[in-house]
């Protein structure tokens, strides 16, 4: 079943298509909050809502006692931080077409480190995941995924895993990944993982660790992947606030 907007959310959708159209121009204020909320023939609240709406999404601004100005909308980011984007996708991105998944799975006992991260026992049984990603016949991504066994149970065993992870966790165990702390560092090259990616002299490597969360904030997931630098780049947009 469809949702139906509410009066509000139409209000939002019709400005944003006017900005798009340039009937809104970037600095312009929009007409005053009675004349609009007239204009849509609902009340002032009603359009206040609209407004803070685009706001949120950045394609206004409000000055208080001055008015509401249309923002110039900015540019999207590739490969955005702020995203969580599956590594097919950064692979397409970048230009390159993905080639064959090396895979291993296994059962192992979980270390202090793992447990602190997925807030489970330690020496609980966790599934241990290692893909390595190539594209134009090079390795560019390595990633490891350690999951408790009592969340995912023998879905590796029933069915191999290809393409997307969490697609396959989503359809297998239903468990929706929709949150991740992520941080980023650059590991040191008599790192036996990162060695692998390692093909030319020039050649860096990123490590993003990430704790992935369900729909619960509840913790699923820890991985690390390592991405070649030299294919990958990663960035953010920082607001001032």
């Amino acid at each position: 079943m469809k949702k139906i907007k509410s009066s509000y959310q139409l209000i939002s959708d019709k400005i944003t298509e006017d900005i798009q159209k340039g009937i809104y121009r970037p600095g312009e204020r929009l007409p005053s909050e009675n004349k609009m909320a007239e204009h849509f023939d609902v009340s002032r609240e009603t359009f206040r809502s609209a407004i803070r709406q685009l706001e949120e999404r950045g394609l206004v601004i409000v000055k208080h006692g001055v008015g509401t100005f249309v923002t110039k909308i900015l540019p999207t980011i590739p490969s955005s931080l702020e995203i969580l984007t599956k590594i097919s996708d950064l692979i397409k991105q970048s230009g390159l077409k993905e080639g064959e998944r090396k895979d291993f799975s296994t059962t192992v006992e979980c270390t202090a480190d793992w447990a602190e991260k997925l807030d489970i026992s330690v020496g609980s049984p966790v599934s241990f995941h290692q893909r390595m990603r190539t594209a134009n016949n090079e390795p560019v991504v390595l990633s490891q995924n350690i999951m408790a066994r009592s969340l995912i149970g023998d879905a590796f065993e029933k069915k191999e895993l290809y393409g997307s992870l969490t697609e396959f966790l989503e359809k297998e165990c239903n468990i929706k990944l929709l949150t991740s702390d992520s941080e980023i560092t650059v590991p040191l090259h008599t790192d036996k993982l990162c060695q692998q990616l390692l093909v030319y002299p020039e050649t860096t490597v990123l490590l993003m660790e990430q704790i992935h969360y369900n729909e619960l904030n509840e913790p699923v997931m820890y991985s690390r992947d390592y991405f070649r630098n030299d294919i990958f780049q990663f960035k953010l947009r920082r607001t001032k606030r």
